[in-house]
């Protein structure tokens, strides 16, 4: 007889997973803020990008074809392309302490970023910068503070955007992590797309685009059906970021497929979803050494994605006039 493995799968904090701490940095007033994800050990990583309009760092260091095993750091900002500049803080943090690849005369920390779109929220003149970064990877390190909710790069986020940002709903990051047996496996997201947010297993749409009263909500594919005409600008300030991370042992080619499988989960939950005016990016991170199954992982962190999702929605707050699903019970 078959062992059945279901009453093994538990819920877990995604800080349960170790080896990689998780610091939060907002500006609560402007809205924005970076998330920051350090392991001093380094980490094997692998990036899917499906969103047409992706602002990044260092992507390229995470193709099987790239020189570099493993990475020390993955930021996720607001900003946009502005935001960038924060990976040089994480990079002095981590200079600073020793934390780097050698290179004879200081050691040199690899850090990937992606950015979202966060500008038409709160203030935009303040953007992530270097001190921002910084002080999250100092928080990584020594005190890592990751919640859900309008935190981090999630501050500023907001979905159901196609009519721009009066109609639009306040989002911010989610989590979901699960153990089975001795392998771990999660998702950190911060949801911040053109589209809406669907519960699938609830059959039912839990945040996006409202009506114009702002009493209730609509459907982003039938408003974009009734108008098939192509549009100028379909408010190109979006963009959903992740970072699925596990326990078990995968390189950098498995993790970019990993990576791939993930997005399925965004697409359970967001729709429409990858289009032309977001960046969606999913980071894979492998901080263990247990052997598992590629396939059975990647599901597992489809699975997490979608949950994180929903937790982003779960967990936000109203914020700079934009109500937040709770805001609509």
């Amino acid at each position: 007889m078959e062992r059945d493995v279901r009453m093994n799968v538990e819920e877990i904090s995604v800080a349960e997973i170790g080896n990689v701490g998780i610091g939060q940095v907002e500006d609560g007033d402007a809205g924005t803020g970076v998330t920051v994800f350090v392991c001093p050990e380094g980490m094997r990583a692998g990036l899917d990008v499906r969103g047409g309009g992706p602002a990044s760092r260092e992507s390229q260091l995470l193709s099987p074809l790239a020189a570099a095993r493993s990475i020390l750091a993955v930021v996720l900002a607001g900003g946009s392309a502005f935001g960038l500049s924060a990976a040089g803080g994480v990079m002095r943090c981590l200079e600073e302490r020793g934390i780097g690849y050698d290179v004879g005369v200081t050691r040199v920390p690899l850090v990937a970023q992606s950015d979202l779109f966060d500008l038409t929220v709160g203030d935009m003149r303040v953007r992530p910068d270097e001190e921002m970064g910084y002080r999250a990877a100092a928080l990584a390190l020594d005190a890592p503070n990751y919640r859900d909710g309008n935190f981090g790069a999630g501050c500023g986020a907001t979905v159901g955007k196609i009519c721009g940002m009066d109609t639009c709903m306040k989002t911010g990051m989610g989590s979901f992590a699960l153990r089975v047996g001795e392998l771990m496996v999660g998702a950190v997201v911060a949801l911040n797309a053109l589209g809406d947010v669907y519960d699938w297993e609830r059959g039912c749409r839990i945040a996006g685009l409202l009506t114009e009263d702002k009493r209730g909500m609509r459907s982003t594919g039938e408003y974009m059906l009734w108008r098939v005409s192509p549009a100028d600008n379909k408010f190109v300030g979006n963009t959903t970021l992740g970072v699925v991370l596990t326990n078990a042992r995968f390189d950098k080619s498995q993790l970019c497929k990993i990576a791939g499988m993930a997005q399925d989960g965004f697409a359970r939950a967001i729709r429409p979803v990858h289009t032309s005016a977001d960046g969606d990016s999913i980071y894979a991170l492998s901080v263990g050494e247990v052997e598992a199954d590629q396939d059975l992982v990647g599901s597992l962190c489809a699975d997490a994605a979608a949950r994180a999702v929903i937790r982003a929605v779960e967990n936000a707050e109203g914020a700079f006039g934009h109500p937040a699903a709770r805001d609509l019970k």
